[in-house]
């Protein structure tokens, strides 16, 4: 299943009617998005406030792994997402009475982690030969509530985790 059809097959809240909007993304073209497939950020995102809402695109040659979370706000705003489960990571952090208001009040079940991904370029000062081009942004996960459809970043002061690495294939 793709990152695209797991969050899309959340229940949505019913709309009233089925707009389409269009989106003009420098990435992919001019794009029509459904309406009810659109995530809110309330906040919007740290460093991008003006960003509320977003959708989901699948990467075309990446389906399983990796999806592009594409403003509707700026189309000139795109970041690449993935899973922390792909990753080898499993989450546990609690979310405070406004966090879990801000999101509808969420159960446990309806909620996604998403952890946003950067390429790195090949002249990046800190990067070492043979470091990996992608970097995963592990302190300020996105958590959406499928079901209403409403997400936050949530900033990590302090990331408290286990690693354990295993050799690739």
């Amino acid at each position: 299943v793709s990152l695209v059809r797991e969050m899309q097959s959340f229940r949505c809240q019913p709309t009233l009617g089925e707009d389409k909007m269009k989106i003009d993304s420098p990435r992919f073209g001019s794009l029509e998005v459904d309406s009810s497939k659109l995530i809110e950020f309330p906040a919007g995102l740290p460093g991008f406030e003006a960003c509320k809402q977003f959708t989901l695109i699948e990467v075309a040659d990446r389906p399983q792994q990796v999806a592009v979370l594409q403003s509707v706000d700026q189309p000139d705003v795109a970041f690449s997402v993935t899973t922390p489960d792909l990753l080898g990571l499993q989450y546990e952090f609690a979310l405070s009475s406004e966090e879990e208001s801000l999101l509808g009040n969420p159960r446990a079940e309806d909620v996604v982690v998403l952890l946003i991904l950067r390429r790195e370029a090949e002249d990046e000062p800190q990067r070492r030969a043979g470091d990996a081009a992608l970097r995963a942004n592990l302190t300020a996960p996105l958590v959406i509530n499928g079901a209403s459809r409403r997400g936050l970043q949530k900033v990590i002061a302090r990331l408290g985790c286990e690693v354990t690495l295993r050799p690739a294939g």
